[in-house]
């Protein structure tokens, strides 16, 4: 965000504030590599009895975003407020739409939030100590959902958390980067991206292309400065392998889709035959083993990420290296002083990112 020049606000838990105008919020759809959405907040107020949800609610500028009568999805939280029923909030917030757009929106769940349900908008409510704060999504379908990775291997990496694993190891992208158990491919791929300079977002579209608002020559003018500052081609080495070759045709499809095929070595091979590219360059080996929780078992999997360890302390000489983990018991195997560097989780597993001191 701070590469992005967005004027940072307040921290939570899940989320950051910023504000900007429309080029602050195309920008952060864009280009942001690790955010699961960006929501823009329309109103904030008190609200203890509905009489008050409602006028507040009124006047707030539901015809920037929404047309009339058009279906909406509704996402009603509560927490310790005299307005303690969803139901009957949402109900209010419904009114409160009809009589400022003119025409009674049709109404759904709020959904899964890994549904694919971009052309529908997403309106959160939410009220915390008699304090409702709403929202609408600008982002449609969640921004991991790049439009790359239509293959997939086993228990796939979603993409922001392979943006972030990257991040976070602190891989220079003017260096090697190798992924020796690369799975579908989403490591390599977004390393490609971002050493290419590519946004993430730019072969997808955005909730916010649909509201009656929407500024088009300003998206434009976002996407052309982005499109501008894209290298031809990665400036180092990148490979990716694994044992599995279902998982390598995944790879390779997948970053033909993301445009970065000929950035990418993708190889089939086993751990035991990994080494680094022909360059004297010291890089990052940055990967995803398997947990031993949905994949594989926790026992057999001591073996890998031993061999994992003791390969890049042997091949490798002075590369990092950072791998995702979900059981201290087995990172513990890698051997060598590491650190925890992000601490998350994926698909409902707490993981953590364990960095190589060296």
């Amino acid at each position: 965000m701070r590469a992005l020049d967005l004027d940072i606000g307040k921290r939570d838990i899940g989320g950051i504030a910023f504000s900007g105008g429309s080029s602050a919020l195309f920008r952060a759809n864009l280009w942001l590599r690790t955010a699961t959405r960006v929501i823009a907040r329309v109103g904030d107020f008190h609200a203890r009895l509905f009489d008050e949800l409602e006028r507040h609610s009124r006047k707030l500028a539901w015809s920037r975003f929404i047309d009339g009568g058009q279906p909406v999805r509704l996402r009603v939280s509560t927490s310790k407020s005299r307005l303690y029923h969803s139901g009957a909030v949402a109900q209010r917030i419904v009114e409160a739409m009809e009589k400022s757009t003119g025409v009674a929106p049709t109404v759904s769940s709020g959904g899964d939030d890994d549904e694919e349900a971009g052309d529908t908008p997403l309106v959160i409510v939410r009220l915390f100590r008699d304090q409702c704060t709403v929202s609408i999504d600008t982002s449609g379908a969640l921004l991991h959902r790049r439009g790359y990775r239509l293959a997939t291997a086993k228990a796939p990496l979603r993409e922001t958390l392979g943006a972030a694993l990257l991040l976070a190891s602190g891989w220079d992208p003017q260096t090697p980067l190798v992924d020796p158990l690369c799975g579908a491919g989403t490591i390599p791929i977004e390393g490609a991206l971002i050493a290419r300079r590519i946004p993430p977002g730019l072969a997808r579209d955005f909730a916010f292309m649909r509201w009656p608002g929407f500024h088009e020559p300003t998206w434009k003018k976002v996407v052309d400065e982005a499109r501008n500052g894209i290298l031809p081609s990665a400036p180092a080495p990148i490979l990716g392998s694994d044992r599995d070759a279902g998982a390598i045709v995944a790879s390779r499809e997948n970053a033909e889709r993301a445009g970065v095929a000929e950035d990418i070595d993708f190889e089939e091979k086993v751990i035991s035959r990994i080494a680094p590219p022909a360059s004297s360059a010291i890089g990052a080996i940055v990967t995803n083993p398997p947990y031993g929780v949905r994949v594989g078992d926790r026992d057999a999997l001591r073996n890998l990420y031993a061999q994992l360890g003791t390969i890049a302390r042997d091949r490798f000489p002075g590369w990092r290296l950072t791998a995702l983990s979900a059981d201290p018991r087995l990172d513990s195997q890698i051997g060598g002083e590491m650190e925890k560097v992000l601490a998350t989780k994926n698909g409902g597993i707490a993981v953590r990112a364990m960095r190589s001191t060296a």
